[in-house]
């Protein structure tokens, strides 16, 4: 069951009162027209998944041994300007 959204002056004074709710289900906020969702973190997490960093992808990702990365030292092509 939906909520109704919370103006920024009520949200920003009873913010306890936002946070608490949010623990239970998703509390909308707005202001100038637009919307802003504020999620429990768990919940959060379960919606975004987890993401492997950077660092973790190339860590764990497909071994390079055998790939060829020596520069190519040819002077390219001949080009009449």
């Amino acid at each position: 069951m939906p909520t109704t959204p919370w103006n920024i002056a009520d949200a920003k004074s009873k913010l306890s009162e936002v946070l608490n709710l949010a623990e239970e289900q998703a509390q909308v906020i707005t202001r100038r027209n637009r919307q802003y969702v504020v999620l429990d973190g768990d919940e959060y997490r379960r919606l975004t998944g987890e993401r492997p960093s950077l660092k973790g992808l190339i860590l764990n990702g497909p071994s390079l041994d055998g790939l060829d990365v020596d520069r190519d030292e040819s002077p390219g092509r001949e080009l009449e300007l």
